[in-house]
């Protein structure tokens, strides 16, 4: 009678200490939450409220905020949407700073400070931290975010090289979130300026090789209000959550406009 021989598992490489790896509890600490409140049905003047909160090593602001909202004050308001830093409807000022509160953990923070949480600036506050994004959702339609192509629709896909897709390839990655123009000082001053999103935005077709409308959208920016208002302070490109070289793209929509003028 034959019997098979088992070949035995060969033995990890890597020896965990004991207790390691068996699905232990998340560490915990505990963080004060100050926001900025504003309610217009009760008070014209802005006022900070804040908790105390024990948090888990893993949680974002958003997760702060959820438990205020729902374990303390159902009353505390703010947007949020798919919590995976994609939609973008998160954007809020954390210790001073542009941010996505989906995409900030607080271990990265300060925990031995009050962690500020405010609405991003340059926007009129509705109520806490939910601003009246209709201003610049008017810029972003101005520039014509769309493409436009002459002629006839074709019959199969338009086709477009590798190498003409990488030239705006950066500034497709836009989540529309307003982070980079609400930390912009020109548009906290002026809110006539396009900013740079809807720059950003415009450069995504301008550049595109099947895009037919490059020109008219220069001509659009080529406004008091348009790029020339950008005073080059890279707060634009700090702010971006998506890594998106914001200034460089206001730069290069400059010097096409320089270019196709001559």
């Amino acid at each position: 009678m034959s019997t098979e021989t088992v070949e035995k598992e060969p033995a990890s490489k890597i020896e965990l200490a004991p207790g390691v790896g068996g699905g232990g509890e998340i560490p915990t600490f505990d963080i004060t939450l100050k926001v900025r409140r504003y309610n217009p049905e009760v008070s014209d003047d802005a006022h900070w409220d804040e908790w105390k909160l024990t948090m888990y090593g893993t949680d974002r602001v958003l997760d702060a905020l959820h438990k205020v909202k729902w374990e303390h004050d159902g009353s505390v308001s703010f947007r949020r949407s798919c919590a995976h830093g994609v939609c973008g409807s998160d954007a809020m000022r954390i210790n001073g700073r542009n941010r996505l509160a989906c995409k900030t953990l607080l271990k990265d923070l300060d925990t031995s400070k009050p962690i500020l949480v405010e609405p991003i600036k340059g926007l009129p506050v509705e109520k806490d931290l939910i601003v009246d994004m209709e201003p610049f959702f008017q810029s972003y339609r101005e520039i014509m975010p769309f493409l436009i192509s002459k002629g006839h629709e074709p019959s199969a896909e338009r086709l477009q090289s590798a190498e003409e897709r990488e030239r705006y390839d950066d500034t497709t990655k836009c989540i529309l979130c307003a982070a980079c123009t609400s930390s912009c000082p020109v548009f906290w001053t002026d809110g006539q300026y396009f900013g740079p999103a809807a720059i950003v935005n415009a450069h995504r077709f301008i550049f595109d090789s099947r895009d037919d409308a490059g020109d008219m959208r220069l001509e659009i920016l080529n406004d008091k209000e348009g790029v020339w208002r950008c005073r080059t302070t890279f707060n634009c490109t700090e702010a971006c959550p998506r890594g998106i070289q914001v200034t460089k793209a206001i730069s290069e929509v400059k010097q096409a406009i320089l270019t196709r003028s001559v």
